[in-house]
């Protein structure tokens, strides 16, 4: 399992950010003439929080590069013994397939609106329809079961306290962000979150 999982891992975070970042970005970018990339732009602490995002980020690519390229000291990440099962890294790949369709329908539904960061700069509309229906951040929530499946699948120190990280910074950033919805689109953001959730 472990082999195949040397193969799959690499190949999926390149998709997964080819996916959920760079692809979306330049369609946005290409229909809109907008640069979506507009992290750190507000003068507020979401400011802060959006800069955090590398730094379990850029872990979680190194534990993935040991465990590829370097399995001769992945014992060094503290692998999680009772979670190192064949059963256990299927249900993660499962985890991290939905997590990476769930995101790219989540972006592909909001369309032109689809940023990274807080636009200040440009109005955007807010999306209601599809995965918005049953989540008011389907984009996070696919994340968070991506990253879940990716712990599962590759279950060690590192992986994990760089995904509970990530969920902090998410959990926070996403209560941040509310602020800007709220003085952008008023009662019609309020109404949208009385009918729906913030995860699920």
């Amino acid at each position: 399992m472990n082999e195949a999982l040397r193969i799959v891992l690499p190949i999926y975070l390149i998709t997964f950010f080819g996916v959920a970042f760079a692809w979306r970005s330049y369609l946005v970018w290409k229909r809109t003439g907008i640069n979506p990339y507009v992290v750190g732009r507000t003068g507020k602490p979401i400011d802060f929080i959006e800069n955090l995002y590398p730094v379990p980020t850029v872990l979680l690519l190194a534990a993935t590069i040991v465990f590829v390229f370097v399995p001769r000291i992945y014992e060094y990440l503290v692998p999680i013994p009772w979670l190192d099962l064949s059963s256990v890294k299927v249900l993660g790949l499962f985890f991290m397939g939905f997590g990476l369709i769930w995101t790219a329908v989540a972006q592909m539904q909001m369309g032109a609106s689809w940023r990274i960061g807080i636009d200040l700069a440009n109005k955007t509309e807010l999306v209601e329809r599809g995965l918005f229906g049953l989540s008011r951040n389907p984009i996070f929530l696919g994340m968070r079961f991506a990253l879940f499946g990716f712990f599962l699948a590759m279950p060690n120190a590192i992986t994990l306290c760089s995904i509970v990280l990530l969920d902090v910074l998410m959990q926070i950033q996403v209560r941040l962000e509310e602020e800007f919805p709220t003085n952008a689109h008023c009662e019609e953001y309020v109404a949208f979150c009385g009918r729906v959730r913030r995860w699920i």
